[in-house]
């Protein structure tokens, strides 16, 4: 007969990891976003763009490093659903579903200052967008709206209680609404956009679109949906939106993700 069987663990002991179910949930899915976002949608850097050798810069080192900090990042977030699945008692309390969202925003918030510190700016093994003119405004801002504020909103929401922490969804929400736009800016010197039209956009269509913004086509898919197009120094990618565009991107993400429009 096990231990547990004759002495079963204390309401106490299998609680006890509550709170740290939060912080790990909320860090993994901090490292999760990063990775997903930045590495493989905007594609603006991998976890080692920066270090300086040529065994590391072959790109398929860059996306096994990303991998590898991907699959990290699940051993953190089992860690936390097994602290989550042992204190599930705790959730017969009030305001323990705030306690958990608090926690994990705390836990998102402190990946991107981990991040911040130790990857951009001690160990230098990549920046937010290695194609920036100036990559210390582009850290800082991520540090501060993905890290400083979002932590403070999850210890405001801890501290204040319930009506008080109405403030943690209305301030992640707003950094979201501020980084989105943000984070949409071409880098600097970048002039050519990849563009998703409609179904059933013609070439004429997208032609009189391009020429609506004083750009020019540089390469289409055979679907004849997807289009790089150049918009130079003064056009606007947002002015394709107008002319039948559902996707104006800055990366060449649609040409993989969207590679189901070849026929």
């Amino acid at each position: 007969m096990s231990p547990d069987a004759v002495h079963p663990p204390s309401p106490a002991r299998t609680t006890a990891g509550f709170p740290w179910a939060g912080y790990l949930l909320g860090f993994a899915l901090g490292g999760f976003f990063d990775g997903i976002l930045l590495h493989q949608v905007l594609q603006w850097h991998h976890l080692l763009s920066a270090v300086e050798s040529s065994a590391v810069q072959d790109i398929r080192v860059q996306i096994l490093a990303d991998g590898l900090f991907h699959a990290a990042m699940y051993v953190v977030a089992a860690v936390g659903l097994w602290l989550l699945w042992r204190s599930r008692r705790r959730f017969a309390e009030p305001g323990a579903d705030r306690l958990l969202f608090a926690n994990a925003l705390i836990g998102f918030g402190v990946w991107h200052l981990i991040d911040g510190v130790l990857s951009h700016w001690i160990l230098g093994i990549h920046r937010i967008r290695m194609d920036s003119a100036n990559p210390l405004l582009w850290d800082l801002l991520w540090f501060v709206v993905f890290g400083v504020a979002v932590v403070a909103a999850g210890w405001r929401l801890r501290s204040r209680g319930g009506a008080g922490g109405r403030a943690a969804p209305v301030a992640l929400t707003l950094a979201a609404l501020v980084a989105g736009p943000v984070a949409a800016l071409p880098p600097p010197g970048m002039t050519t956009v990849m563009v998703l039209f409609k179904p059933g956009t013609t070439a004429p269509d997208v032609f009189a679109a391009v020429a609506a913004v004083d750009g020019r086509t540089v390469w289409q898919d055979p679907s004849g949906q997807l289009w790089a197009i150049d918009l130079g120094e003064t056009g606007s990618p947002m002015a394709l939106y107008r002319h039948g565009a559902l996707l104006v991107s800055n990366t060449l993400l649609p040409t993989g993700c969207l590679d189901w429009f070849r026929t």
